[in-house]
């Protein structure tokens, strides 16, 4: 493995100048010229696995050198539109399902589909929902790199405590709402439950688990004021209402997961990639199980993808890193170092074991029942909206009726703009 020190981290000037080139940094060494690749992205936590696909490419690719830029989430997406924007940018970065349509409809990413079919190149080893995520306009352009769903995280300590069985595959809304008002002390300050208002591992679920959507299919139009939309929302509620969950002040003031993690909530939803830090916290007591159903069965599947540069100068050598660093080799090293799962289809055994009192096959067998995590070419805008909406209404500053009809009147004008 190569010294740490070829890395580069979050210093603005510093990220500039090594994504300015796009790809087009050569140095000439004797008879053969070192070609320079740039790759960006915003977690540390999995340097490790990059490492080793940078060194299986750059063993292959004796020419070529990648520079790695590791930038915070908090500036990543500024930086990396910006650069992108003036015409340089790094050849290969990660992308989120989030910001994914808005850089694609911008001209930002290069559709992957010649490479593909040059090769002939096999994409059924990645999830189909994945897949769907990241394609654009019926072409796919972002390739995956790992994913993610959502299970209920549970305190198996508090459940013996109580003599209650633990969350299985039957339970359903009323059996949350059934356990969790004896899970729930409020002489101990322990909730039975938290309905998170967040995206990702909440009220999304929730409203697919009703038998509604945030978006249709052809991301024409939004769910928020449909029938099954309002009736997650007032399930989440209820239980606030309850004492079975706590406030949305109270999230605000402290994360879910820590309210989790200290052990003042006998259960949670939370995304596959907080195992590592949940069992940290929890140890052994840690158990998760299926998300419980509502009308049907659904848990959001997410993850990111690497994506190529519209403007690399290296589109060959671009497309080669891209699958290196999403080959069988990559994923397998993803399973190992437990950081999330990995997406290629039969490299998930070493996760799997990472954790062994996990049953961490929760996660695995919920893509069945998966849904992609719901975008738009301007996802940001209507979100930015929906969570404000949402806020409000449940910190009574308005009725959830209001709220759900204002964040549906706002993400269509954004998705008629779109």
């Amino acid at each position: 493995m190569k010294p740490y020190t070829r890395k580069a981290f979050g210093v603005f000037i510093l990220f500039i100048l090594l994504i300015a080139a796009c790809g087009g940094d050569a140095e000439t060494e004797g008879n053969s010229t070192t070609k320079t690749l740039n790759l960006a992205l915003w977690d540390e936590e999995v340097s490790d696995v990059i490492d080793l696909s940078i060194e299986e490419f750059e063993e292959a690719n004796p020419n070529v050198e990648v520079n790695v830029t590791y930038t915070p989430w908090s500036d990543y997406w500024t930086r990396t539109r910006t650069s992108l924007a003036g015409g340089s940018g790094p050849d290969v970065f990660w992308i989120n399902g989030a910001n994914f349509y808005q850089y694609t409809s911008s001209g930002f990413i290069k559709n992957l589909e010649p490479f593909i079919e040059e090769e002939n190149f096999d994409t059924s080893v990645y999830p189909e929902s994945l897949l769907e995520l990241y394609s654009y306009e019926g072409n796919l352009h972002g390739m995956p790199h790992f994913l993610d769903s959502i299970a209920l995280f549970y305190n198996k300590r508090m459940f013996d405590e109580k003599g209650v069985d633990y969350p299985d595959e039957t339970w359903t809304w009323d059996t949350v709402e059934e356990v969790g008002a004896q899970l729930t002390s409020e002489e101990d300050g322990v909730y039975g439950y938290v309905a998170q208002v967040k995206r990702q591992e909440g009220y999304y679920n929730l409203i697919h688990q009703a038998g509604g959507y945030v978006i249709n299919e052809d991301k024409t139009k939004s769910g928020f004021d449909l029938p099954e939309a309002l009736e997650a929302f007032k399930w989440m509620e209820n239980l606030i209402d309850q004492g079975i969950s706590p406030t949305a002040q109270q999230q605000m003031e402290t994360e879910p997961e820590q309210i989790f993690g200290s052990e003042r909530a006998a259960m949670i939803p939370l995304i596959s990639v907080n195992v590592p830090a949940a069992y940290e916290m929890l140890g052994e007591d840690l158990g998760v199980a299926p998300l419980p159903a509502g009308e049907e069965r659904a848990s959001i599947v997410h993850g990111l993808s690497w994506v190529i540069n519209e403007n690399t100068e290296e589109a060959e050598l671009a497309w080669e890193l891209v699958k290196t660093l999403t080959n069988k080799t990559a994923n397998k090293n993803i399973a190992e170092s437990g950081f999330s799962i990995p997406a290629y289809e039969g490299t998930e055994g070493e996760w799997l074991e990472s954790i062994p009192s996990v049953d961490l096959q929760v996660f695995i067998d919920s893509i069945e029942f998966g849904v992609p995590s719901p975008n738009s070419k301007n996802s940001a805008e209507w979100q930015d909206v929906e969570i404000k909406e949402l806020q409000d209404a449940f910190l009574g500053r308005q009725t959830l009726e209001e709220a759900v009809q204002k964040m549906a009147v706002h993400m269509n004008e954004v998705l008629a703009n779109e």
